[in-house]
């Protein structure tokens, strides 16, 4: 049976539920529910699973804060004998725009810390990483508190729709492979 781990980067503790940084977070969680998995607390993190269609999705959301992700990335993927080609790290990025999803199958940071961390964890930028635009639209100098600002009331109606998106997008990375996700997804 094929194995994924499909993890959420963000950080821990009530100041930055619903924030943008947690958005990955905020997929795992609403793809636990969907599918009805209860996350536990474990080492290194919250973890569920579920299986659908043939296949364990393995879901993890680091309790390490999002500048130290690699060591639960690193810690999970050994433990649970996952291939990193079926490794997807979901995470926000400023530069795509709010909603839209850019899946890539390897790639560098981009200036993101969480990434970075794993990549430095893992020695290798070879893994899938799932990136949901949060948009850009702060004052210079201004990028932290955004990220770790509270969604607005406009963008949380768009989530409604958006987060249905993206869980079908990571089912469908483990389902139909990550080239057909990044050609029925990418850009949407």
């Amino acid at each position: 049976m094929k194995k994924f781990l499909i993890v959420g980067l963000g950080n821990i503790g009530e100041k930055y539920t619903n924030t943008r940084h947690n958005i990955g977070f905020q997929i795992v969680d609403a793809l636990a529910k969907e599918h009805e998995a209860k996350f536990e607390t474990d080492k290194l993190g919250d973890v569920a699973s579920f299986r659908f269609k043939g296949r364990t999705f393995v879901l993890l959301k680091p309790s390490t804060f999002m500048n130290l992700s690699g060591k639960a990335v690193k810690y999970w993927i050994t433990k649970e004998k996952i291939s990193l080609e079926n490794v997807l790290v979901i995470t926000d990025d400023v530069n795509i725009d709010f909603g839209t999803i850019r899946i890539k199958t390897k790639g560098s940071a981009g200036g993101h810390n969480g990434l970075k961390d794993i990549e430095a964890k893992l020695s290798n930028q070879k893994y899938a990483r799932f990136r949901f635009g949060v948009g850009g639209n702060y004052p210079k100098g201004r990028q932290v508190d955004f990220v770790l600002g509270q969604w607005t009331k406009e963008e949380e109606s768009q989530l409604i729709e958006r987060i249905p998106m993206s869980i079908k997008a990571v089912v469908s990375f483990g389902t139909d492979g990550v080239a057909n996700t990044m050609n029925n997804f990418n850009g949407k």
